[in-house]
């Protein structure tokens, strides 16, 4: 394990940078004269896949051997991420998770997988949770969960870090496409996408959430890594099928589908949103004849 102030060597991870770029032929979108590209991020590295490995890089770094404490929900991305960068690198690492009540029932499949990748989890009310980024509360859940000393990142890896580290996601899609689309939990893809960017380029999110509540998130998270808003950004929150981590029989569908035509593992409850978005778009001629879509595909399914 690192010794406390030893930033780990990321490299030693081998992450697959710039992810590969290809072009999906779809006929829902070619009779339309659209082109679809996909941005394969799930290919960056199986266990930190996607953003979650654009996201979390500079906060490993930046704990520097320290236990790494975050938050999520039950079926959180980012847990089991983290986690996973835990056991790989030989860092301790916390995860508050959302439901006291969860404490005392089985684990679901991703939960266990936490355990499993070495990470501590501390159940903690959904009141203290709403609150968690409030000092006060934040400094109670730290001693409560016996971790004073962490490095905190936050709910979903959102943070100013992570904002700038997805900064090199737009920056390796300029001048390949000229709407680049997202899955958006907590918005810190989108605020770094968008800043990388070429002027003309649009970044379109799409929220998994609820709640209509991401665009001031975004505006936040952008102004508190570049000082102001950066790129030509926009959110469609049609496609969120109910809140994170609900789907219906029809996205499930789709998702089946989507991957039988292309040969792609589809990841349902951010990707399979994100492109049954594109394709209603699409359908309902959203973008003009020649328009050069790249959907990122920020994750895989998760094995149960």
């Amino acid at each position: 394990m690192p010794s406390p102030d030893t930033t780990p060597d990321l490299t030693t991870l081998r992450p697959r940078l710039p992810s590969p770029l290809h072009e999906s032929e779809d006929e829902r979108f070619t009779r339309r004269g659209l082109r679809l590209l996909l941005k394969r991020d799930d290919l960056i590295h199986p266990e930190l896949i996607g953003n979650k490995w654009r996201k979390l890089a500079p906060n490993l770094e930046a704990a520097a051997g320290r236990t790494v404490l975050t938050f999520g929900g039950a079926y959180s991305n980012h847990l089991r991420a983290t986690a996973a960068a835990g056991r790989l690198l030989g860092l301790p690492t916390v995860g508050v998770v959302r439901g006291q009540e969860l404490a005392d029932r089985p684990l679901n499949p991703s939960l266990a997988r936490c355990v499993a990748d070495g990470m501590r989890l501390h159940f903690v009310d959904r009141s203290t949770y709403r609150h968690k980024a409030e000092p006060s509360t934040l400094a109670a859940v730290l001693h409560t969960a016996g971790a004073q000393d962490a490095y905190v990142v936050p709910e979903g890896g959102s943070n100013t870090l992570a904002v700038r580290g997805c900064r090199a996601l737009g920056e390796e899609l300029r001048g390949q496409a000229d709407v680049v689309a997202v899955a958006c939990g907590t918005g810190g893809t989108l605020a770094g996408l968008a800043a990388g960017l070429d002027p003309g380029q649009r970044a379109l999110g799409v929220p998994v959430l609820k709640g209509g509540f991401l665009e001031d998130d975004v505006r936040r998270l952008q102004a508190e890594a570049f000082g102001g808003s950066r790129g030509d950004w926009r959110l469609d929150d049609r496609f969120h099928f109910g809140g994170y981590a609900r789907t219906t029989p029809e996205l499930d569908a789709f998702a089946q589908d989507f991957e039988q035509r292309h040969s792609v593992p589809v990841e349902g409850l951010y990707v399979a949103k994100l492109l049954y978005g594109l394709v209603t778009l699409a359908e309902e001629d959203a973008f003009p004849r020649g328009t050069a879509i790249a959907a990122v595909v920020t994750g895989s399914p998760f094995p149960a």
